[in-house]
């Protein structure tokens, strides 16, 4: 199981880079798109479109790595007193409807996606994109996120049942301040050894 969560980790990392990327060209296209558009009164046309497809499908193909990097957003001001038991039944709960909302989206977003390539429908600017396309890309991307969230919960309740309950934590539980010190630390103990490899 460790393997196929480690292939996971790799994967969810390619589609995190991806997502980045997409992030990143948008913000090149848009500050071009600006700089044009003082200084020479022109446009790109279509850089608003691109720049929303590039959101849509940079987050939806950043969520697994942000899941299994244990960095969505959690509010967990009272999770810290609770005993362990109660936060391993919160983390599952938690889990299992983070994962079936995603899940929904993703069976709407098939039918959307089902919808646009049966009518050939394409977007309304300049670009005339088949909507088919990035829609794809999109579900592609909510898809693993959910493939990967299933599988992290099968990994998760593995170890429970095994007694591994520091591991389970490691796995789907609020990220803690000691362990935010401890990547900090480790991040910085390797830039200050590659700085004196250099």
């Amino acid at each position: 199981m460790e393997a196929v969560i480690n292939g996971a980790h790799r994967v969810a990392r390619w589609g995190l880079w991806f997502g980045g990327a997409l992030i990143l060209l948008a913000a090149i296209l848009i500050g071009i798109d600006v700089v044009m558009r003082k200084f020479f009164s022109a446009s790109i046309g279509g850089a608003d479109e691109l720049a929303g497809y590039a959101m849509a499908l940079g987050t939806a193909w950043s969520l697994a790595a942000a899941l299994l990097d244990r960095a969505h957003i959690r509010i967990d001001s009272l999770y810290v007193l609770f005993p362990r038991r109660l936060r391993f039944v919160l983390d599952v709960a938690g889990l299992v409807l983070f994962v079936a909302f995603f899940a929904l989206i993703a069976w709407h977003g098939w039918n959307v996606v089902a919808q646009s390539w049966s009518s050939g429908s394409r977007s309304q600017s300049a670009l005339q994109t088949p909507t088919v396309i990035p829609q794809f890309i999109w579900f592609v991307g909510l898809a693993g996120f959910v493939a990967v969230g299933i599988l992290l919960l099968v990994h998760a309740v593995v170890l429970a049942t095994r007694g591994k309950h520091a591991a389970v934590a490691k796995a789907i539980s609020t990220r803690s301040a000691e362990e935010e010190v401890e990547d900090e630390i480790r991040d910085l103990i390797e830039r200050d050894s590659r700085k004196g490899a250099r």
